[in-house]
């Protein structure tokens, strides 16, 4: 992997050579950038998934970790929807609960009492797993980031999230 003073640098000499040339270059596409070999693994760094590693401590679940969850439902896991109310109006995984993670991101670090006045229900007791899906992976794992750092010790992800759930035939409410 390259080091930062190496993309840095890299940086420097095409801001130098860019100046000195005579025809423009788009930056937005990696297929213009002239051949200097530090420049091609910058952007190539640049197009990383930054989301696509579960929070630490995080235990990752599929889809038939959730299908048993569903039809076994514990009292200690609460599976957490975490896509906006409106997504989950149209549809979501048999005993979630719905905690919006873009329009309430601090949500789980908030007192009991003023949770339950914002949301409409119990917050989840921090000595239970929480379980987080989204649409496809990504919202879950902020909010499992969250959990974390709000004190809940018992973290999952379900990654598949609800575009596998429904692909794979999972039972909908």
């Amino acid at each position: 992997m390259a080091s930062k003073r190496a993309i840095l640098s890299a940086s420097s000499q095409f801001s130098m050579f860019r100046a000195h040339q005579s025809r423009p270059v788009l930056l937005e596409s990696p297929r213009t950038i002239p051949a200097v070999p530090q420049l091609k693994r910058a952007a190539q760094l640049s197009q990383v998934r930054w989301h696509s590693q579960p929070a630490s401590n995080s235990k990752r679940y599929d889809f038939q970790d959730i299908k048993s969850m569903v039809d076994s439902p514990s009292e200690g896991r609460i599976l957490i929807d975490v896509r906006e109310p409106s997504e989950f109006k149209a549809g979501f995984i048999p005993s979630a609960i719905n905690i919006p993670i873009s329009s309430q991101p601090d949500a789980l670090f908030l007192p009991d009492d003023e949770f339950e006045d914002r949301l409409g229900l119990p917050k989840p007791p921090k000595d239970k797993e929480v379980v987080f899906y989204c649409k496809a992976g990504v919202r879950s794992s902020s909010a499992a980031a969250f959990a974390l750092q709000g004190g809940y010790q018992k973290v999952g992800e379900y990654r598949g999230s609800w575009l596998d759930w429904t692909k794979q035939g999972g039972k909908t409410q």
